[in-house]
């Protein structure tokens, strides 16, 4: 068969003149919005391509390859948008973190001893104990976002809302299944809940159940993106999505790999939290308090954004936050200037809180090698472990502390993964503190100059056992 570029478009041209407008992220099978919608944006970004395509009379070889090369130069800048493991701009700035770096298993912490290890920019676990892979953070409401490669005979799965030891899945978290065809619950399943198939049976026609390979997993990547909302968890599958409502009322836990049984592989781990709510208005300092402000000045700017000037002082919210995700963007206007963001605080006392460290400055250049701890990092507790943000540059931040620990990611990559082992301290200066505190933005110094916008903020929900009701404390830590 000739497989020319001409011979192609020639062949193919009523197809592409109705489709035009599918031509990147089609080409593109790893994209979300492919996998999820079948709906592109080519036609968007270049419309003349689109509009020619689908107007143009019947053309000779030598303009259908001129054609293709058109879409292909055209098309190139969006089909290459991320690299394996790296978050988009766009993703970074709608909120989205990485849960795994593709090198290590920073953020990660193994519940038995199988051979958890990184193998080209993949999790993988082929043996050892049955057991988990679980993050050291906690989440509640999040999309989820997992790739997954395994042959026909593993039996593994992903858990959500777990805790690290999770007993029955049918009650204590939901385990979304990767298992054989055969298996009362075979892959896209949640386990003691729903089949997959029954619940693409509900959602859609019987033809999106083909697109999803549920009885022959190849051995080759596919994807899952889930959404856990309340008592709503959706699941989609390569694409073919499905609903999932939970009478137990499960609220929040860890997010864990499995190995049970013969090897499988995960890359692309990523986690968007939802329900944040906005910490400023952008007119004015409701919510907030100056009691401690001092020398610094805390300012709503025409664009909305806040600016802090001067120092030393902080600007501290009215409310008390203790197990929380939030998120902010931040704009140093300076170079190696210092602040921070103080949470679990004391309530109207100068920074008498955790603080994760703003400060974008290395040394011996090497992000690595962080000044003053780095931004990222919990202030005189542990250094971020690399550097990610600039002077003179919007850098997001996510902070989730929940209980004892404390995880943060700049511009989606996770800087902190850090447990305060002291005893318990009512201050967090000198020990560990659980309850609730203020949150608290700070001017440093005299040299200060910041600003911050999408202050948001979610407050974690209390964690329910197997029976449903509020448990604040989790055997396994």
């Amino acid at each position: 068969m000739d497989k020319t570029p001409a011979t192609f478009v020639t062949s193919n041209l009523p197809t592409l003149r109705q489709s035009s407008s599918r031509a990147s992220c089609c080409l593109d099978k790893t994209s979300d919005l492919c996998r999820q919608k079948s709906i592109c944006r080519q036609n968007d970004r270049f419309p003349y391509v689109g509009e020619f395509l689908r107007n143009s009379p019947p053309v000779s070889e030598k303009l259908a390859y001129g054609v293709t090369l058109i879409v292909f130069l055209l098309s190139a800048p969006t089909l290459h948008a991320a690299q394996p493991n790296q978050l988009t701009p766009e993703q970074i700035a709608d909120g989205w973190i990485s849960l795994f770096d593709g090198e290590s298993l920073f953020g990660w912490q193994p519940t038995s001893d199988a051979n958890w290890k990184v193998e080209d920019g993949a999790i993988t676990v082929s043996e050892g104990e049955q057991g988990f892979l679980a993050t050291s953070a906690e989440f509640a409401d999040y999309e989820l976002h997992v790739e997954f490669k395994a042959p026909p005979t593993t039996n593994s799965g992903i858990f959500l809302r777990t805790p690290l030891k999770p007993s029955d899945p049918a009650k204590d978290c939901y385990e979304l299944n990767i298992a054989p065809a055969d298996n009362p619950f075979p892959t896209g399943s949640l386990v003691g809940r729903i089949n997959a198939l029954d619940g693409l049976k509900s959602a859609s026609t019987e033809s999106n159940i083909g697109k999803v390979m549920l009885k022959v997993w190849d051995n080759q990547w596919h994807t899952f993106d889930v959404v856990t909302n309340g008592e709503r968890v959706s699941i989609a599958i390569d694409g073919a999505a499905y609903e999932y409502l939970d009478p137990t009322g499960l609220t929040r836990g860890h997010i864990s790999l499995q190995f049970r049984e013969g090897p499988v592989a995960f890359r692309n781990i990523r986690l968007k939290p939802l329900g944040l709510k906005p910490m400023l208005n952008g007119k004015d300092l409701a919510g907030w308090n100056t009691d401690n402000a001092e020398a610094s000045k805390f300012e709503i700017t025409p664009e909305g954004e806040l600016q802090v000037t001067n120092g030393r002082g902080i600007l501290e919210t009215d409310a008390s936050y203790g197990d929380f995700a939030m998120q902010l963007d931040a704009y140093v206007d300076g170079d190696g200037l210092n602040s921070g963001v103080f949470f679990r605080s004391i309530p109207r006392e100068y920074a008498n809180g955790y603080e994760s460290q703003i400060h974008n400055g290395y040394k011996d250049n090497d992000p690595t090698k962080p000044t003053d701890f780095g931004t990222g990092a919990i202030y005189r507790r542990v250094p971020a472990r690399k550097v990610v943000s600039k002077d003179h540059d919007w850098f997001t931040m996510t902070l989730v502390p929940t209980g004892p620990h404390v995880s943060v990611w700049v511009n989606g990559y996770q800087t902190t993964d850090w447990t305060d082992t002291r005893p318990e301290h009512d201050n967090p200066r000198n020990g560990l503190r659980l309850k609730p505190g203020t949150i608290a933005i700070q001017g440093h110094d005299p040299t200060t100059n910041l600003r911050f916008r999408n202050l948001k903020i979610a407050e974690l929900p209390e964690k329910t056992n197997h029976e449903g009701t509020k448990d604040t404390k989790e055997e396994e830590r």
